[in-house]
């Protein structure tokens, strides 16, 4: 009787234990750690169906929490996105449309490019100033290229510690020594990444980072952090541990997704995501923690396959805006969980100011939802559309001056130059190769006036003609880009 009894108590006492357990400390906070990774594409991890790069500690964190299988990244190229996150506004509102700091493209092109703003405003309340005013000790570790010196690094923008981050939007190498040398395309000046002290010779930028992540935790252990890790992989340039190449130089090219360098690109980012987890597991800190890992854009071309996604980086079709999305939240998101809800970058700061306990701010992340209603299956967002607006010519194939809208299962994009429509029903045609455009005028007249709607409620700035237009030479120049794009969708 007397073992009923205790195993009676026990079982009562379980969850009030269980609450305990994971109960955050620091004040009731939970801290946060957002992965944000480098130009890796939508379909790059196990969880997302790659049987190439091996991914087994973000395959894990897509188990143990909730994994979108439509999240989007606010733009094709990486600053854009990288602002939405932190400021929770489309790319458009903010006038931040191109990445940092991209000079003259094309100057004999059709259109001008629109205008757009070279740093991160100042006058934005980024996620990291919310959190800061909340109590948390900030870190951006990694890439920034948000803007540069005097004011718009990461501590000008609520960071209290900045590790590695500036203009700069890839290393001179991945192997100390870092800084390595190379010109300014834009001038032709030259230019050394040197915003982070060398280690010994040989030392592996992403193990370095990741380092530095590791004594950040340790080093505030006792006191909520956000630990923003944008890291430089698996961008260019293209290297990694040769020991690591080597496995999958092994694997046949017909199995193969990608080049081998970037598959150990790719797994020492996972290595990443699994020291990082278990140094919060050691500290008795994965149950407060809440984890998200991301990528600012779809994959780039001559690195990995995209497919069943329809092209690449820089591109508005969904190899190139479709990224992969895992949002662990003990407590919150169920785990194994599996949404088809459209989500995107801007939704990323008020769901982490919910997970801090800190009440919206709808002035500033305007564009963004709280995803607690999908994470727990309470309810939906309640959004009609997403918007994409790129008034930009861009070097990587199948990339044109677009904008696009999703609505449902239909997306429409509208080029510039070339003027046109495409219209895809992406429930049935995930590859995007029919355009309904023409036997849907209905859907796409309706979905253009929406997309022009929006573009006008922003503040979206658009291209304008060019004096400067020379049609012999852009013919020349499209024509290579035409042949570049079908050689990467065979």
């Amino acid at each position: 009787m007397k073992s009923l009894s205790a195993l009676l108590i026990a079982l009562l006492l379980a969850p009030l234990t269980a609450l305990c357990a994971a109960a955050p400390a620091s004040g009731g906070k939970l801290n946060i750690v957002l992965f944000l990774i480098d130009d890796l594409g939508w379909r790059d991890i196990g969880a997302n169906g790659s049987t190439y790069y091996q991914t087994p500690h973000i395959d894990r964190l897509a188990r143990d929490g909730a994994r979108f299988t439509d999240a989007y990244a606010a733009c094709a190229v990486c600053s854009p996105t990288r602002a939405a996150i932190l400021t929770g506004k489309y790319p458009a509102r903010l006038l931040l449309t191109d990445w940092l700091p991209s000079g003259r493209w094309d100057p004999k092109a059709k259109l001008r490019s629109a205008r757009f703003v070279r740093s991160l405003p100042l006058e934005e309340v980024t996620l990291a100033e919310a959190l800061r005013e909340a109590g948390y000790r900030t870190a951006n570790i990694g890439k920034w290229h948000l803007g540069s010196e005097p004011f718009s690094l990461p501590e000008h923008h609520g960071f209290d510690v900045n590790i590695a981050g500036n203009a700069h939007g890839a290393p001179g190498s991945f192997f100390s020594p870092y800084a390595g040398d190379w010109s300014i395309p834009t001038t032709g000046q030259r230019a050394k990444w040197n915003v982070l002290s060398d280690g010994k010779p040989g030392e592996y930028l992403t193990d370095r980072l990741t380092d530095e992540a590791v004594k950040f935790i340790r080093a505030n252990r006792e006191r909520p952090f956000f630990l923003y890790f944008p890291h430089y992989g698996v961008h260019t340039p293209l290297q990694a541990k040769p020991e690591v190449v080597a496995k999958y130089e092994k694997i046949p090219e017909a199995q193969q997704q990608g080049k081998p360098v970037y598959a150990a690109m790719v797994e020492s980012i996972d290595d990443s995501v699994g020291r990082v987890v278990a140094t919060l597991r050691e500290l008795g800190l994965e149950q407060n923690t809440v984890i998200v890992f991301t990528s600012d854009n779809g994959g780039f071309w001559n690195a990995t396959s995209n497919a069943p996604l329809r092209a690449n980086k820089g591109a508005y079709y969904e190899g190139g805006i479709r990224v992969p999305l895992i949002v662990k939240w003990p407590g919150v998101a169920r785990p194994g969980m599996v949404s088809a809800e459209p989500v995107t970058s801007p939704d990323l700061y008020p769901t982490l100011l919910a997970a801090a306990g800190q009440p919206p701010r709808p002035s500033q992340h305007r564009d963004g939802f709280d995803l607690r209603p999908i994470l727990t299956g309470s309810g939906a967002l309640g959004r009609s559309a997403l918007f994409w607006h790129f008034p930009h010519y861009n070097e990587h194939p199948s990339s044109l001056p677009s904008s696009v809208i999703r609505k449902g299962p239909w997306k429409l994009i509208e080029t510039f130059d070339p003027e046109g429509v495409e219209l895809f029903n992406l429930a049935n045609d995930l590859s995007e190769k029919n355009n309904l455009a023409s036997a849907q005028p209905t859907v796409a007249a309706d979905l253009r006036r929406e997309l022009a709607a929006w573009r006008t409620s922003v503040g979206a700035q658009m291209m304008e003609p060019n004096p400067d237009y020379d049609p012999a030479v852009q013919r020349r120049e499209k024509g290579a880009k035409k042949k570049q794009a079908s050689k990467n969708e065979d």
